[in-house]
């Protein structure tokens, strides 16, 4: 199941400069924060996106990269916040936090049957 919603470069991208640089070059661990993230939005939002990953479309493919990299991310800084300046981890944290919140929503609303082909 790792890395089918998202990738490792775009979780380590959302953890920010300062993350820490032991976990993230921690393949194992960052595949099984990929996986609970996956999971994660599996569960909140009802749908199996992993096994019907290849079949969404592009827009919503950007949506569950957004939040499981946040989510990912988010696992990063909270590992290990002393390399952040003041309030730079606070401030990322809540910045994923948004992402995961709002893209939650887009995809339990996210209607496939009412998809236009063209």
């Amino acid at each position: 199941m790792s890395w089918t919603l998202t990738t490792s470069a775009a979780a380590v991208v959302k953890a920010g400069v300062h993350s820490n640089s032991t976990i993230i070059a921690s393949g194992a661990v960052l595949a099984k924060w990929s996986d609970e993230a996956e999971g994660y939005v599996e569960s909140q939002t009802r749908r199996t996106w992993v096994d019907n990953y290849a079949g969404l479309p592009t827009g919503i493919k950007g949506v569950l990269s957004d939040v499981t990299s946040s989510k990912i991310g988010m696992n990063i800084i909270a590992y290990d916040s002393t390399g952040y300046y003041t309030r730079e981890a606070d401030t990322l944290m809540n910045y994923n936090d948004e992402i995961v919140t709002k893209g939650l929503g887009v995809l339990k609303d996210f209607d496939s049957k009412a998809l236009k082909t063209p």
